[in-house]
Parts: C-alpha cells; structure tokens; sequence
C-alpha cells in the first residue's frame, strides 16, 4: 500500500515502522450520477480504509450501501473543513488510512479537500489519487465544441456585478470555457455570457450520466430562447466554444485597416487597446506581433 517493502535489518527496519506508524490519504473519483461509474480500484479502496470523510454522509451512506461497503463515515464540506482537516491529519499521523470523497466525481474539483492535502503534503503524508468520473470532462467530450484546449472556470459568482467583471475577463479567451452553474441563475448567465462575450456556439449539458441526461446545443441565443421556453433543471455544465475568428471562416474585412478595426473593436465591444489588437490580429489570422509591426509602420507613413 503506502509504506514500501524494504531489507530485513534493524536499520531498515526502523524505516519500516515509521513509514506504516503514518496513514495514507485516499482521494476517490464516486459517481456523478450512475451508480456504476465507479472504477474496481476505487471500490477495493473504499472497502479497505479505516476511515471515509465524505460532503454529505447521507449521500455516500447510498453509494456504500448498493456495493455491500460497511465503513465508518465521518462528514468533510465547506462548513467544516478548516476544524475538520486537522482532526483527520491527526489520525493519518496515527496511522489510519482515509478516504476522501465528493458527493460527485473528484474530490477538490470544484468541491472542498484543497487544505487536507495541503496539510498531508506539508506533514509528508502519502496523498494518493483514485481517478474517477468529472462533470466537466463528461460534458466537453459530449459537446461537439473544440477540446483541445479548455479552461475549467467552475461556478461563476451568484451577485450579477461579480458573474459579469468575471465574464469580461473572458473575453477575449481563445480556449473552450467550461463552468458549473445553478439551474435557477442559467439563463441569467447564458444571458450575461451572450452579451460579454458574444454569440458563440455552446453547450448545456444537463444531468450527465443520468435518467434524464440531456445535451442542448447551439449559439447562446439559440439556449437562451430555449431555457425561456423551458427552464432547466438539475445539474448543468455548461461549455461556450472558442470565439470564433473571422479569418477562421474567410470573412475578415480586409477593406477595413488594422488601425481602424483597432479603434472600433476598442469603441464597440469596450477593449483596451492590448485585448483589441490582440482580436484584430486573430481575425487577420496573424501573431499580435505582427499586427503591432503593421499599427507602427502605418503610423510612420506619411498620410
């Protein structure tokens, strides 16, 4: 498991104990909604540790209960963590193995861990991750939008004002964007997402691995007219596609000069001068160095 086999001589030994006198955190990938989506390795485990800390001890009580796991429970979520983390950090020192569990998927992602480990990395306690099911992977690979690169946001901030000054520094984000919100702020993010960051293709993915798993697809538009006429419900993923350059589809304005498509995106869309040219030259299909090359020479011609 944790401890390592090692020579049989007093020295070595010595070594043997201490290492086994410490624990062994587990971090195990559950469900994010079938009950089967739960790796062999993550169930030996779960059946082995001394100890599982868990968000909601009623939630995993039922993931325990259909695979026959009886196993002591302890809660772990946000309202406890910074009390809780040293409690379990004094078991792993005493030697207990421990797994940590979400309510769904990875443990830390999105959800609370991050101080647990940090304190068994700092305490050099064996942290040992158990891959499993993510909301956000299920939903980019199901999307049909560009996955080579992405950037996992998680939720964005309830208050309007904040959810929107965090949009405008999407703006300008060239990889997929994939973020988690609440059924009853969707369309209102949707809304404030079209509005920032302009109509791009995008996806609600909603109850992944569910009964009543569902995939909207289409311009944020196209989903805002659709959560008008039918609101969502339950958890939901959603993705935005990549902004989408006009050089991509052959419709950049090449009547239009650098300088002067500069100046409007600054006027319209409200982008600094760096966010600005950095759009332009996308749209031109050139590096941002090279567009800056063309602003300067074009600046040093006489009119």
């Amino acid at each position: 498991m944790c401890a390592k086999r090692v020579p049989n001589n007093s020295s070595a030994t010595a070594a043997t104990i201490s290492a086994e006198s410490r624990g062994c955190l587990y971090l195990v990938g559950t469900p994010i909604g079938n009950l089967e989506d739960i790796t062999l390795r993550a169930l030996r485990i779960l059946k082995e540790v001394d100890l599982i800390a868990c968000e909601d001890t009623r939630h995993t009580q039922k993931l325990l209960n259909h695979y026959d796991i009886a196993k002591r429970l302890v809660s772990y979520h946000e309202h406890n963590e910074m009390t809780r983390s040293p409690e379990l950090l004094i078991k792993l020192e005493d030697g207990a193995k421990v797994a940590l569990v979400s309510d769904a998927g990875m443990p830390l992602v999105s959800d609370p861990g991050y101080r647990l480990v940090a304190l068994c990395v700092r305490h050099k306690i064996p942290v040992v991750p158990i891959p499993g099911p993510s909301a956000l992977l299920a939903a980019l690979s199901g999307s049909g939008l560009p996955s080579e690169e992405f950037l996992f946001v998680g939720f964005l901030p309830q208050r309007s004002a904040e959810r929107r000054r965090m949009l405008e520094h999407l703006r300008i984000e060239e990889r997929t964007i994939i973020l988690y919100e609440a059924p009853h702020r969707i369309a209102e993010s949707i809304a404030d997402a079209r509005e920032i960051l302009g109509d791009r293709p995008a996806c609600i993915a909603r109850e992944v691995t569910k009964l009543h798993e569902e995939f909207l697809r289409g311009k944020l538009s196209q989903l805002e007219e659709s959560l008008a006429e039918r609101p969502a419900r339950g958890e939901i993923t959603l993705v935005v596609g990549p902004l989408e350059a006009s050089a991509a589809s052959g419709q950049a304005d090449t009547s239009q000069s650098l300088s002067d498509r500069v100046e409007e995106l600054i006027r319209q869309a409200k982008l600094d001068r760096k966010e600005a040219l950095k759009l332009a030259a996308k749209e031109r299909g050139i590096s941002r160095r090279a567009a800056y090359d063309q602003l300067v020479d074009s600046k040093s011609k006489p009119n």
